[in-house]
């Protein structure tokens, strides 16, 4: 199974200190990048977002800086938000990332959990499911190794044209990330490409009914079993009480701040507390604690790879080092 992390290189106050910069966060990214390599983890991802709260609006240039300071670490975005974006320019992007990585790259395409890129970048939201359903066939027509010829209703069309340039040895592995919709999970599924679900709240048990439909989706498409990997929210320390008192507060804030705009209620002790329990989707406590949740969501989910979301809330650097390395050289060996 593979472990490793994933940030959207978040920009929230420390306690009584100001937010860091974005481009002190970055660097920060960077950093914890190496770190996990270091610890011995799989994979680093890095997510898309396009508002004040978080610094990764451009996650293939984090991810090449993080290539040039790594040699072996699996590189992915988490996610791409495909919708906005033009196929041809993220095809272009993370082949020239898996270049510089030497085959490290992959990508996960989503439609994003906010819709600020869409006025953004002139889209419409009337359109947010067809959009990223016409880019999604046009990025995987894009891998083929042979001249493409297509049509759409969002970009103009292309005719008898190769991408340049091509990554070596292997298509670029694309991943269709989640958020519980059955329809998305059925069209993975379809297509035969792996499925990254990102677990947020609630009982992680409860997605085992989509990973079933994606199985049958899988076998109702002919295709042979693909991976799946969930990413949920966690930190890691030496004992629970100072995980709690690390992660609490960054999280709440965090999590209040989006709750206010899509109507949520504030994040609230007790309701940290319960999603922290051992069937909640929080990942919060000692390295044996974690270690036996995520062996536990494995063999619920039958996971391939597991990916820990730290920096919901901004935390200080050097604790975020510590977790890495907890999750690398503690928890890891435990779940492997």
């Amino acid at each position: 199974m593979e472990l490793g992390l994933t940030t959207f290189a978040e920009l929230y106050p420390i306690g009584d200190r100001p937010a860091p910069t974005a481009a002190e966060r970055l660097r920060e990214v960077v950093d914890e990048a190496v770190a996990a390599e270091r610890a011995g983890l799989d994979v680093f991802g890095v997510g898309e977002h396009h508002r004040k709260d978080f610094a990764a609006s451009a996650p293939t240039v984090v991810l090449a800086a993080i290539a040039a300071r790594t040699q072996r670490i699996q590189l992915t975005s988490a996610v791409t938000v495909l919708s906005s974006a033009d196929p041809v320019r993220v095809y272009q992007e993370f082949a020239t990332l898996d270049g510089l990585s030497n085959g490290r790259a992959e990508l996960m395409a989503g439609r994003g959990s906010f819709t600020e890129s869409f006025p953004l970048f002139g889209l419409d939201l009337r359109d947010y499911d067809e959009v990223f359903d016409e880019k999604l066939a046009l990025l995987l027509h894009l891998r083929e190794e042979e001249p493409v010829n297509w049509a759409g209703k969002f970009r103009a069309p292309l005719t008898n044209t190769i991408v340049y340039p091509r990554t070596e040895d292997r298509p670029l592995p694309v991943w269709i990330a989640v958020g519980g919709s059955p329809e998305s999970v059925i069209r993975a599924g379809l297509l035969g490409l792996p499925l990254a679900i990102a677990i947020i709240g609630g009982q992680p048990a409860r997605f085992k009914p989509l990973v079933d439909l994606y199985h049958r989706a899988l076998e109702e498409g002919g295709h042979d079993k693909q991976p799946i990997a969930v990413h949920a929210h966690g930190y890691i320390a030496d004992t629970d009480e100072q995980a709690v008192a690390d992660f609490y507060e960054p999280y709440a804030l965090a999590m209040s701040t989006i709750g206010r705009e899509r109507g949520w209620g504030p994040m609230t002790r007790p309701s940290f507390d319960q999603l922290r329990s051992q069937n909640g989707s929080l990942f919060v406590g000692t390295p044996d604690y974690v270690a036996q949740k995520i062996a536990d969501i494995r063999d619920t989910l039958g996971l391939d790879r597991f990916m820990l979301h730290t920096s919901v809330g901004t935390l200080p650097h050097e604790k975020v080092l510590h977790n890495i390395e907890l999750l690398g050289e503690k928890v890891a060996p435990q779940v492997r």
